[in-house]
């Protein structure tokens, strides 16, 4: 069994205003959603793990919540309730 966490954040119950943020910073990326619209049900990126370390943005989750929606696995995504470890905070230097 593994001892790995399947996340770690600051506070989970913050969740519901995150996805607020989400949907907000939706409406400021027309590209990736776009790209969500034309290729979601093609999955082009199917069985592709990708990996990322970056800030841990609004924006970086959209970016993420749209790779795992063309297909990547979710593994190295972004958004807990959505079934996708992350690990982040503010301040975060652990």
């Amino acid at each position: 069994m593994s001892d790995k966490l399947p996340y770690k954040v600051a506070d989970i119950s913050l969740a519901s205003w995150g996805r607020k943020a989400l949907d907000i910073a939706e409406n400021e990326m027309p590209g990736l959603m776009r790209m969500r619209e034309m290729y979601s049900a093609s999955k082009p990126l199917k069985g592709a793990r990708i990996a990322g370390c970056l800030h841990m943005t609004v924006e970086t989750a959209v970016l993420i919540e749209t790779l795992v929606a063309l297909g990547a696995e979710d593994h190295a995504a972004a958004a807990i309730k959505a079934g996708i470890p992350v690990y982040a905070w503010k301040g975060e230097t652990d």
